[in-house]
């Protein structure tokens, strides 16, 4: 290739120049979506193909909204079911395993996975999303965006920012301290962004105090773009656009779907009238091409087209279906097992009760369905387990409404002979299988929960069984936390199952029969009652605003804070053996950023395992509210009986940090820490304490300071405390003047500050001498935020 030539091949690729030669009518028309899932085309640019998928791929028509009509694809467990997971490296392998189905049917972009925190279990959306915690859901999260992008295929990480609720959620907005934004909401963004670098990045329907996310400059650029570095492109939820010129001012790219030649020709008058700056259009224009022209480039790898693999119902991929399978089990949590109830023999005599052991619920519905290639249900691998099954549906598919009280009991016909049925089928059985769980229509997008309890159907039911035979096994199946506190002590097992993706049924059973022993943890506490969560008196609001008034203590930082006596905690789950942990050390690499935290585990049980390591911090005696304890690292451990290893697990510097809302930036505080590993958040086995150095920090002072933080300036003061003990004030006076601002000193009798010495220490507070105090120019975490490797 001549140089001529090879010039000639890069202006035709370089996303600036192929902007530079369209014209403002093609410009606008490619930042505004030209189907429900398509981009538009323009010279030398085409098309991009997005389809929903944060757990499989729904290829669908490009004007096709809806589900009906999609390509089959494995269905993969949601994301409820992966953060209980802990496994990264597991849910790497399901991202590319969706990313690879992408690619075979001609989807470009995969819209997932959502990290947004379960704030709430009334969350209808609760299931596409992976935990409370920031950290975990981040780290599942970049997992998820690795996994998909190693084929290829861009990932979208959704929703930005604070979408926690579902009530008018196009409407309603969150308002959060920017602390708890930081520390609890974007947080877990940072980490998927900063680590995974996602091609795309979808904003929320909600507004964050009082702003849509898509029309905040402060967010969709100068946090997300200048603070962390975000090189991709930013895409509107389908159709969350409030203010189309306000978002490109802001940097959202791409509006979709499309909002039609309307659009365009606001757009262009915008830039002709003066109202919108070209070079606004002109940069999401050049991100649209440039996911373009990387999707060109797959293609191309490809030798071209990729083929869709036919028509609904002629594909199935058994890899994928074994991993889905995989990945089910090792999400299933064992929450209870006593007296070893668990694993079943063969040879023991079943009674499989509850419709949903037959006719499985394994994703939530909205726009995160799947079409499965192949649907496996709990009782057919029973049955293929046992020799003596018997089984009753108990009740049906669709039960009256969840509360108990709610509605006549026994009103719809045949429910009664249905639960007769039930009782007598339990009453001779060795063990009882008690499938539970709620229908399809309690979890869905678009609406939330309005209570956490499991059909009353069913809870009358058990209570039946148990009166006949107190062997029971209930198994769950639902896509957030239900209350447990009316029957968990009567139980001798539970066994959370969640939404586990097609293959749910068969792994339900190779838990149930100790093929794979359970190592799934909870990813979200179990609360006793819905009152006791922390947003029950906020959520979802009043007059379009919800807030967020527990601030940064969500999910188990509430409970623990509070002391609040759960059903189960963050992090629980059982195994068919038992672990020990010991010889914990916390050390320091030479760099000194990160803390080296070392605990050796052993199989003190009799059969293989697998053990989730958590890691937890805390700061006794914090100079600001914090949590008792935080998750700062976790890994899997997999042991053979009486094994042991040493784990090791890293806790960035970063990961220490809190937001400091007076300097505007994150700052890890001075102090004597506390590592605490266990096998939960409140089964910690092991403890140690270690010395972290502060970040030097010297908060500007103004005329609004206190005097109290003058008399701390490392600067001034000395000066100031000697002016205050010249004025020879009392003890309680001198108390009471700590808390006055500066700009009333002067004011005061017998202070010795007159106007112009205050500003003169203000002057010297702020100036050369500040920044030296502070070890020069404040330094900031890697890439401007507390987002570990």
């Amino acid at each position: 290739m001549t140089k001529r030539s090879r010039a000639a091949t890069a202006r035709a690729t370089d996303p600036a120049a192929v902007v530079a030669r369209l014209t403002l009518d093609q410009k606008a028309r490619l930042v505004s979506g030209a189907s429900f899932w398509s981009t538009a085309e323009a010279p030398g640019v085409p098309p991009v193909y997005l389809a929903d998928g944060p757990h499989g791929v729904r290829r669908l028509a490009p004007d096709v909204g809806g589900v009906d009509g999609a390509l089959p694809a494995t269905c993969f467990p949601p994301a409820v079911a992966l953060g209980s997971t802990f496994d990264v490296d597991l849910v790497a392998r399901v991202g590319q395993a969706v990313g690879a189905e992408a690619r075979r049917r001609a989807v470009d972009v995969v819209l997932g996975p959502g990290v947004n925190i379960k704030r709430t279990p009334l969350c209808g959306r609760n299931f596409e999303y992976v935990a409370e915690d920031p950290l975990l859901a981040g780290e599942i999260g970049a997992a998820l965006v690795r996994g998909i992008q190693r084929t290829g295929v861009g990932a979208c990480v959704k929703h930005f920012a604070a979408n926690n609720q579902e009530t008018e959620r196009m409407r309603v907005s969150a308002d959060v301290d920017e602390r708890t934004l930081r520390e609890t909401y974007l947080r877990a963004f940072q980490r998927v962004v900063t680590t995974a670098r996602p091609a795309t990045l979808m904003t929320s329907y909600n507004r964050v105090n009082g702003t849509h996310p898509g029309e905040d400059r402060r967010l969709t650029t100068e946090v997300l773009r200048d603070e962390w570095g975000f090189d991709g492109l930013v895409v509107s939820d389908w159709g969350a656009v409030h203010d189309r010129l306000a978002g490109l001012r802001a940097g959202l790219d791409l509006e979709m779907p499309g909002a039609g030649e309307a659009r365009v020709r606001e757009i262009v008058a915008a830039v002709r009238s003066g109202a919108l700056d070209p070079a606004d259009v002109d940069r999401s224009a050049t991100r649209v091409v440039t996911l373009a022209l990387a999707a060109q480039a797959a293609r191309d790898r490809d030798g071209g087209d990729r083929p869709t693999d036919g028509a609904p119902g002629t594909w199935h991929d058994d890899a994928h279906h074994a991993l889905a399978r995989e990945a089910a089990s090792r999400a299933i949590v064992l929450l209870k097992n006593d007296g070893g109830l668990l694993p079943l023999s063969p040879r023991t005599r079943l009674a499989v009760i509850g419709e949903l052991a037959r006719t499985p619920r394994y994703q939530g519905a909205g726009s995160s369905q799947v079409v499965p290639t192949l649907v496996e249900d709990a009782l057919t691998a029973i049955r293929d387990s046992a020799a003596d099954v018997v089984f009753a549906p108990g009740y049906t598919a669709e039960p009256r409404d969840a509360r108990r009280g709610a509605g006549r009991r026994g009103g719809r016909k045949g429910a009664a002979a249905l639960a007769d049925e039930a009782v007598a089928a339990a009453r001779d059985a060795g063990v009882v299988l008690f499938f539970a769980g709620l229908p399809r229509a309690a979890e869905a997008e678009g609406r939330d929960r309005e209570h956490i309890e499991l059909p009353v159907d069913q809870l009358d039911l058990l209570d039946r069984v148990l009166a006949v035979n107190p062997r029971v096994v209930v198994v769950l199946s639902n896509g957030s936390v239900v209350r447990l506190s009316g029957f968990a002590d009567r139980v001798p097992a539970i066994v959370e199952g969640w939404l586990l993706g097609q293959a749910g049924g068969a792994a339900t059973v190779d838990v149930l029969f100790g093929r794979v022993n359970p190592s799934g943890r909870l990813a979200e506490t179990v609360p006793l009652r819905l009152e006791d969560t922390p947003a029950w008196t906020s959520s979802p609001g009043a007059g379009l605003h919800v807030t967020y008034g527990e601030g940064i203590f969500v999910g188990y930082r509430w409970y623990d804070a509070r002391d609040l006596t759960v059903q189960y905690p963050f992090g629980h789950g059982l195994s068919y053996t038992t672990f020990a942990y010991a010889g914990l050390a916390v050390g320091r690499p030479a760099d000194g950023e990160a803390l080296d935290v070392r605990v050796t585990v052993t199989n003190t049980g009799g059969v293989a395992g697998r053990e989730v390591v958590q890691c937890y911090v805390s700061l006794p005696g914090s100079a600001v509210p914090r949590a008792p304890r935080a998750l700062a690292a976790f890994a899997v451990v997999d042991l053979a009986p009486g094994e042991s290893r040493e784990v090791a697990l890293t806790v960035d510097r970063a990961d220490l940090a809190y937001w400091d809302v007076r300097a505007g930036r994150w700052l890890v505080e001075g102090g004597t820490y506390r590592v605490e590993v266990g096998a939960s958040s409140r089964d910690l086995r092991v403890a140690a304490e270690t010395e972290v150095r502060g970040d030097a920090v010297v908060l500007p002072l103004t005329p609004g300071s206190s005097v109290g933080e003058a008399m701390a300036h490392p600067v001034v003061g000395g000066t100031v405390r000697a002016l205050l003990r010249a004025a020879r004030l009392s003890p309680d006076v001198l108390v009471m003047l700590t808390a006055m601002p500066l700009e009333r000193l002067p004011y005061q009798p017998g202070s010795g500050v007159t106007q112009r010495r205050l500003r003169r220490l203000l002057a010297l507070a702020n100036g050369p001498l500040s920044r030296l105090a502070s070890g020069g120019r404040p330094r900031r975490p890697r890439g401007g935020s507390p987002a570990p490797r």
